[in-house]
């Protein structure tokens, strides 16, 4: 920590960081849930894919269980479609229709909480903090997992999955909150997986994303990592409440055991 950290006033009590993880995001909301019966709520957030995805629909107004509802129903299938010349074996279109008829939000502006939404740059090999403006793209463009999903075009720049570079963006919002709880819904401690196109391509990916997640875990104030997510892989739409209820109760028993107890129940202003 740099020196000047110490007398530098931070704009936000605390914030929270949503790694990417798709269906598995779904125990951010849980985790989400657990907080806020202690009285702890995030006055910003940081979101990778899924994760923003969730932050996204929180800070818009929608209560943990209402988003655990939104996706409990949807399957991959049913939120893309074909599309092999254009970059991606799927394109989003369907997925981007949703966000746009389920948000109310439709700029970073009109949310009631601040998002910062990462994606890569696929043009420049860059991660890229999305803060301001339309807000449905850049979420889009943040969940275009490379080769499965055509990258999303946004002012002439080519943008894919914010986890090619940054899976976890603690970093993104650690220097202007004075508490950062981090949320890794992607351990990837499972010994077993489906042999499917869609679960090979995934996992391959996580391995990729677990080294650059390092830092970023060092980072958290509180790190929330429920280890039996391990054990559901990305597309297992099925099990949606499962993964919600497993970030619930992890984040129970992490509270209850962990956090000082003037934290946990002294509501955060």
């Amino acid at each position: 920590m740099d020196v000047l950290d110490i007398f530098t006033e931070r704009p936000y009590k605390i914030g929270i960081a949503l790694s990417g993880g798709g269906i598995k995001s779904l125990c951010h909301a849980g985790v989400l849930k657990a907080l806020e019966e202690q009285g702890v709520k995030p006055k910003i957030f940081s979101g990778v894919s899924a994760g923003a995805v969730v932050g996204a629909f929180y800070s818009d107004g929608y209560s943990p269980d209402e988003i655990a509802r939104l996706f409990e129903d949807i399957s991959f299938r049913h939120m893309t479609k074909i599309s092999i010349p254009d970059g991606g074996f799927f394109k989003m279109d369907i997925f981007q229709d949703f966000l746009s008829r389920k948000l109310r939000a439709k700029t970073f502006e009109e949310l009631s909480i601040p998002l910062r939404v990462v994606a890569t740059d696929l043009d420049k090999g860059r991660s890229v903090v999305f803060s301001s403006g339309n807000l449905i793209d850049p979420l889009v463009a943040s969940c275009c997992l490379p080769v499965l999903f055509s990258p999303k075009k946004i002012d002439g720049v080519h943008y894919v999955d914010g986890g090619v570079l940054k899976n976890f963006p603690v970093s993104i919002i650690r220097n202007e909150c004075e508490k950062v709880i981090g949320v890794n819904a992607s351990p990837l401690v499972a010994e077993e997986y489906k042999l499917t196109i869609l679960n090979v391509a995934s996992r391959a990916y996580h391995f990729m994303f677990k080294a650059n997640i390092l830092h970023d875990k060092e980072l958290c104030d509180l790190l929330i990592e429920p280890v039996d997510m391990g054990n559901y892989d990305t597309f297992d739409v099925e099990k949606g409440r499962e993964i919600f209820e497993l970030g619930y109760l992890t984040t129970k028993q992490i509270l209850k055991s962990k956090l000082d107890v003037k934290f946990v129940h002294k509501p955060l202003k």
